[in-house]
C-alpha cells in the first residue's frame, strides 16, 4: 500500500482500522503529555515523517488533529510548535479543571456503584505502590487512572469529556505540578478524602475534596510557577 494512503484495511471485526494519521496523532499526543515533546518545541513535518517512517500526508493530518484540540499551535513562518500557555491562561485552566473534577466527584457520591467505589480503591493501592517505589513517572500514569475511575463513577458524559479534553491541554504542566516536592504524598491523602466522601454518599464533601485536590493556591501556586522553565510559558 502506498504510504500516502492514510487509510488502513478494515479490521477483522468489520470496524475501520486506525489510520496511520490517527496512530501518529495518538503517539504525538502521548509524547506531549509525558514531556518528550516540550511546550514550545517545533514540529517539523519532514523530520517526523523520517522518524516514524511515513510520508508527509499522514504527518500533516496528525498535526491538524492536534491543532484542533489545542495541543499544538502555528506561528506563521516559524511553523508548528507544541502549544505554549501563558501563566494567566494556565491558572484559569487549573481553576476550570478544579471545578470539573469537583462536579464529577459530587455526581460520583450520588451515583457510584459498589464496584466503581472498589475500583477507585484498587487503583489508589496501585498509586501507593508507585509512590513507595519512588517512580514519579509510574505515579503520574496511575494517578491519571484514578481520575478516569472518578469520571466513570460520575456516570456523566459531557462533564467527563470536558475534563479529559482539558487534562490533555495542561498535561505537560500538570505533570510538573505532580512532581513538586511533597506533592505525591499530598495526592495520596487527598485521594483518600475524595474516596471517603464518595463512600459516605456526601456529594458536597466529595466536590470540595476533589476541587481542592486539583486547584493550585497560595504557596503551592507560586512554587509551581517558579518551577516552570522559561521555554514552557509566555508572558501573555
Amino acid at each position: 500500500m502506498d504510504q500516502d494512503d492514510t487509510r488502513l484495511p478494515e479490521a477483522a471485526n468489520g470496524m475501520r482500522a486506525p489510520t496511520r494519521a490517527g496512530e501518529l496523532r495518538e503517539q504525538l499526543e502521548q509524547m506531549i503529555l509525558d514531556g518528550r515533546l516540550a511546550p514550545g518545541e517545533r514540529l517539523d513535518e519532514m523530520e517526523l515523517a523520517r522518524r516514524f517512517g511515513l510520508s508527509r500526508t499522514p504527518v500533516r493530518e496528525a498535526i491538524k488533529a492536534l491543532l484542533a484540540i489545542g495541543l499544538v499551535e502555528t506561528r506563521g513562518r516559524q511553523g508548528t510548535h507544541v502549544a505554549l500557555l501563558s501563566i494567566p491562561a494556565l491558572i484559569e485552566m487549573f481553576d476550570v479543571m478544579s471545578a470539573l473534577e469537583g462536579l464529577c466527584a459530587r455526581l460520583a457520591a450520588r451515583r457510584a456503584t459498589p464496584a466503581e467505589r472498589g475500583g477507585m480503591r484498587k487503583v489508589h493501592e496501585e498509586l501507593v505502590e508507585a509512590y513507595n517505589s519512588g517512580d514519579p513517572v509510574a505515579f503520574y500514569k496511575v494517578n491519571q487512572k484514578f481520575h478516569d475511575q472518578l469520571y466513570e463513577a460520575a456516570h456523566t458524559h459531557f462533564i467527563a469529556d470536558q475534563a479529559i479534553q482539558l487534562r490533555r491541554r495542561i498535561g505537560a504542566y500538570r505533570m510538573r505540578a505532580t512532581y513538586q516536592p511533597g506533592r505525591m504524598l499530598s495526592t495520596l491523602t487527598e485521594h483518600v478524602r475524595i474516596m471517603d466522601a464518595i463512600d459516605a454518599g456526601d456529594p458536597e464533601a466529595a466536590r470540595k475534596a476533589a476541587s481542592d485536590h486539583v486547584q493550585l493556591l497560595g504557596d503551592q501556586l507560586t512554587d509551581f510557577i517558579s518551577s516552570l522553565p522559561a521555554h514552557m510559558s509566555r508572558a501573555q
